[in-house]
Formats: C-alpha cells, structure tokens, sequence
C-alpha cells in the first residue's frame, strides 16, 4: 500500500559495507520514493554497494555525521520536487528499517512535525548499546527537559521529520551534536514532537563513536555543549 506522501530516507555512511546493503533491501520500498546514501569519506566499498542496491549515492569527503546530513538536505533542496517527508536511517543495521511506517504515521495522522524512534521505549537487544550511550541519553534528554522544556527519552538516529519543517530548523552541526540540535530546535519553534518506540540489535561492524573512548567523550562533550550552545 503506497504511503500519499513522498517520502526521502537519509542515510550517512562511513565505511559501512558490511551493513549497508541490508539496511537498503529493507526499506520499505512501496512507501519510499527515494533512498539516499552519503558516502562520509568512507575507504571501502560502500558507495559500490549502496548504489548497487539501487540508492542515490552521494559524496562528502569531510568526515562527520552532521556534515553527512547536510549533504543529504542540500540535495533534496536543490532538487526538481521536494519529498513531503525525511527519515534519517543509520547504515550499520542497527536500526529497523521496516519499521518506517511506524514513525511516518504520526506525521500522516496527527500533522506531527519530528517523530523521533527511541530505543529507550522500544526493545534493545542485549549489548546493542554501550552502558556510556545508555546514560549520556538520559543525560542530554534530561537537560533538553530542563532547559528547553521537551520530553524526550532518546537522542535515536532513526527519526522522521516534515521536509519543511527540517528546512526550517537551519540545522548546522557538522558532527556529534546533530541529533540533539534538531530536537532542541524544534522545540524552541514549538514544532510538535513525539517518540514512537523503536527496535534497537548490535550494529554491524565497529562503532566510529561508541566503540572508542576517543569518540565517546567527544560525542558526549559536542553533545552537552550543543544544548548549552542555543539556550
């Protein structure tokens, strides 16, 4: 059953071609108009995969997640038609992809503008998520609550948002603190959010961020800082 809204899906990838394949044949494609990957400086064959499987492959030779994303937006701003909806996926399989109508319901129905998938409600599986992402998630959702007066339980990757309203965000990070910029903000211009629960299993692969000490302080520190940063 086609979904009536033209829907985009986003999805940065650095070195993910053990994940990414997999990630693409699961989309739901009765529903999905256009599957983008960007590829983020990555040295294997990701890029060859993803296009393979029949995705928008796009180049950003800058690594970072937020830089990714930008790309991803640029590309639909400049296109010929705009997508009525954006799902922002990871590429490292962790995330359900068919579970994409779930979010985008909320959007169709209740004229939602950010549908977040937060794990925190959903099912993780055991070990999907280091005891570090588990509190700084409830740290910064914690924070956002404090300070921007929004209930969140999650910073989820998996997310889907209005094309308009994502324009309207003027997102700007270029690295850990995407996430949490576009919750913040979408707070601060009332835009109604919800959660919706969400799967969550053991990525594929090594994690860039989680899986070094490195990228876990530097993850949590432009994390912090990005929720002070727009007070």
């Amino acid at each position: 059953m086609k979904s009536p809204a033209v829907i985009s899906v986003i999805i940065p990838a650095f070195n993910e071609e053990n994940g990414i394949g997999q990630v693409i044949a699961e989309i739901p494609k009765e529903i999905v108009h256009e599957i983008i990957v960007v590829n983020n400086a990555s040295t294997d064959n990701t890029e060859h995969i993803a296009q393979k499987a029949g995705a928008t492959v796009l180049r950003e030779p800058i690594p970072g997640y937020g830089r990714a994303c930008l790309r991803g937006i640029d590309y639909l701003i400049k296109s010929k038609s705009h997508p009525d909806i954006v799902i922002f996926l990871d590429a490292d399989h962790s995330d359900y992809p068919e579970e994409i109508p779930q979010l985008i319901n909320p959007i169709l129905a209740n004229n939602v503008d950010l549908v977040i998938g937060s794990r925190a409600l959903g099912n993780k599986e055991k070990g999907s998520m280091t005891t570090q992402q588990i509190f700084g998630n409830w740290l910064a959702t914690r924070l956002l609550k404090l300070f921007y007066k929004v209930r969140f339980t999650d910073l989820g990757p998996f997310r889907a948002i209005k094309f308009r309203s994502l324009v309207a965000l003027d997102m700007q990070d270029k690295t850990y603190g995407w996430t949490v910029e576009m919750q913040l903000k979408a707070a601060k211009k009332k835009m109604k959010c919800m959660e919706v629960p969400v799967r969550y299993r053991k990525r594929i692969g090594f994690s860039k961020i989680s899986g070094t000490i490195k990228g876990t302080v530097m993850a949590g520190y432009k994390i912090i800082g990005t929720i002070f940063k727009y007070l």
